[in-house]
């Protein structure tokens, strides 16, 4: 069946069956790889991507239950406010290490500063609960979103 989906600002015609996740329409048919795969159930966090603004599992997503949505991926996320400071932030503290989840963390994290431009601790924990990060970065997860947050305003324009 036919789809017209929104991603990163631009309309993409896929075909596929209702029930596929759009996950595989993204890396596997859209060729978009940052996003993961890490469980298919969306337990882990990797295949985050934000659906009208809001960070949401890709994997169990079904592409019939996407409609008109936008949908932003991590290949467009640093041309939002929100993402473009969380990027930064997870240069300058060097979050990565081995870098498999990040992609999901960043959407998480992005996803949190453009809906609470002043997280706290917990509000830190709410959103990021679910990404999984094997390597144990979360220290400096942590440290990047609160630096993303005290660089001003997460919903002006880039210029």
């Amino acid at each position: 069946m036919p789809y017209t989906l929104k991603i990163n600002g631009t309309d993409h015609q896929v075909d596929g069956d209702s029930d596929t996740p759009l996950l595989w329409v993204l890396r596997n048919v859209l060729e978009m790889t940052g996003t993961k795969f890490g469980c298919g159930a969306a337990l882990c966090g990797a295949c985050t991507v934000h659906i009208d603004g809001v960070a949401t599992r890709s994997c169990v997503t079904e592409i019939d239950n996407v409609g008109t949505a936008a949908i932003t991926t991590i290949e467009a996320i640093d041309a939002t406010p929100a993402g473009h400071k969380i990027q930064k932030a997870w240069l300058d503290l060097e979050v990565v290490q081995c870098g498999y989840c990040q992609s999901g963390q960043i959407m998480s994290a992005s996803a949190l500063l453009a809906s609470n431009p002043k997280p706290n601790d917990s509000d830190i924990d709410d959103a990021m609960s679910g990404n999984i990060c094997r390597c144990g970065t979360y220290v400096r997860i942590r440290e990047a979103i609160k630096q993303a947050a005290l660089s001003g305003n997460t919903n002006e324009r880039r210029g």
